[in-house]
């Protein structure tokens, strides 16, 4: 156990009273103004972060959505408006942060998981970011005490924005709220932009549900090409993206409530557009972010193979023996008989414990989980084999593949898409979609560790290689 190490608020007393009482009353009153239509299930927010007397009840709208909800953790993205941070994120150091409304226990698993990432700072605290503390007082009210993972978003291109993606992706469960913080069009002389001077009102409402179609679609990159055609000065840009290259595919996209400071003064010389939408779906534990590999399987399926490998390799320690999928309580569907290629991953304590499996669709699935879930925890030649004492420190994971097929060149490749296998000289070698996300590696540094994995030179990907592409659909034990 850590020591207690509270971080104060770094906005109190400037971008909304520090006063608990009066800042209860506040918001209070944004959420009995608020009246959302209901939404069941919802996984992800985007909210604004203005200042309350400007935001607030737009804010609330979202808020009053999820209200008595409970989540194993809140992830709050917002964007570093002082600090440059290229391609990288920041999350804080501590037990705890703290607002007027009372101490909020941060997940600290999570964020040394994240610390450990190549691409994380602790750069952006302690230096007045309001945009994911200014969350904070709403998620309070609205949920009470819930785990927090603060994350202040960089500059990013659309590389890492995948890249990092990925890495949260396998951070989420079914139980995670996901937060964007973003104020929309900044528009007018104090903002230097003004791509209209009349029929203001009407020409930023435009604008910003041009934003939201883009967002809707869930097109990370049609987004980021709007974004950039119009100029439209939508700060959080970053964080979106990161929401939108994470979104499970069943999410749906729904326009809660839409304003602006112009109509809420009465002055669109200057004047800040705030939207709420709401995403609803279930995030998928571990999902490969932006895969289009179609899913023959079900949640049921599923999890009836988790069971499976975890019920093979205890049988196998308690007694030696290697049961039928019915001897352990399993119904075997058509999908789980689908001839697929598969691997089973084992963690100990978040760390690699053995990982063996298939490239090529030979065989039924459920049999491959069988063999490669004992392969996995006794055969796997970097590791000791597996002893009953460890078991319940074990987590499975397991990733059933599309076939392989040739590309032309490395450049085809798709990070946080694609499984790779590279061909040279007889050797070969191969990683899963997620390793590259999970490592925060680019194409070519992933594809140098992937050469040196075959026994070939760091270099040897960049010319003479052969190399086959896969998808995967990765499930997991819920921890």
């Amino acid at each position: 156990m850590k020591p207690k190490k509270v971080l104060p608020s770094e906005i109190a007393g400037r971008w909304y009273t520090a006063d608990s009482n009066a800042l209860r009353r506040e918001l209070t009153g944004y959420f009995t103004a608020a009246q959302p239509e209901p939404l069941a299930n919802v996984c992800a927010l985007i909210q604004p972060h203005a200042g309350y007397q400007y935001s607030g009840t737009v804010a609330a709208h979202g808020a009053k959505l999820v209200q008595g909800r409970k989540f194993s953790r809140v992830i709050v993205l917002g964007p570093s408006h002082g600090i440059r941070m290229p391609d990288a994120i920041a999350v804080p150091e501590g037990t705890h942060l703290a607002t007027p409304l009372g101490e909020l226990p941060l997940d600290v698993e999570t964020l040394a998981k994240l610390r450990s990432q190549p691409f994380v700072t602790t750069a952006a605290f302690g230096h007045g970011e309001h945009s994911v503390e200014i969350q904070l007082p709403l998620l309070q009210l609205a949920l009470g005490e819930v785990k927090l993972v603060p994350i202040v978003v960089g500059q990013l291109d659309e590389p890492a924005t995948r890249r990092i993606a990925g890495v949260l992706n396998t951070l989420v469960d079914a139980q995670t709220l996901v937060v964007a913080s973003s104020d929309f069009t900044h528009f007018g002389p104090n903002y230097g932009y003004q791509p209209f001077r009349t029929n203001i009102e009407a020409n930023l409402k435009q604008l910003d549900l041009g934003a939201f179609e883009a967002i809707k679609a869930k097109d990370l990159t049609a987004f980021r090409a709007y974004c950039a055609q119009t100029g439209a000065t939508i700060c959080g840009h970053d964080p979106i993206g990161l929401l939108l290259a994470m979104l499970p595919k069943n999410a749906a996209a729904h326009l809660v409530k839409y304003d602006t400071s112009g109509r809420i003064t009465g002055d669109f010389q200057n004047s800040v557009s705030y939207l709420c939408a709401a995403f609803t779906g279930t995030w998928e534990p571990g999902a490969t972010p932006q895969a289009e590999a179609a899913d023959p399987l079900s949640a049921d399926d599923k999890k009836a193979l988790l069971k499976l490998a975890r019920g093979m390799i205890e049988a196998q320690l308690k007694t030696g023996k290697q049961p039928q999928p019915e001897e352990l309580g399993i119904a075997v569907t058509p999908a789980m008989k689908k001839h697929m290629g598969a691997f089973v991953t084992l963690h100990k304590d978040g760390d690699l414990r053995g990982c063996i499996g298939e490239i090529e669709p030979r065989r039924p699935l459920v049999d491959v989980v069988r063999e490669r879930a004992l392969n996995s925890a006794f055969s796997d030649t970097r590791f000791t084999p597996v002893v009953a004492a460890e078991m319940p420190r074990i987590h499975i994971e397991i990733s059933a593949l599309t076939p392989p097929a040739p590309v032309n060149s490395w450049k085809d490749i798709v990070i946080g898409k694609h499984g790779m296998v590279l061909i040279k000289h007889g050797r070969s070698a191969v990683f899963l979609p997620q390793v590259a996300p999970e490592q925060g590696w680019d194409l070519p540094t992933t594809l140098t560790y992937l050469s040196q994995k075959a026994g070939l030179p760091p270099d040897a990907w960049k010319e003479g290689a052969s190399y086959l592409v896969f998808e995967a659909i990765v499930f997991h034990e819920e921890k």
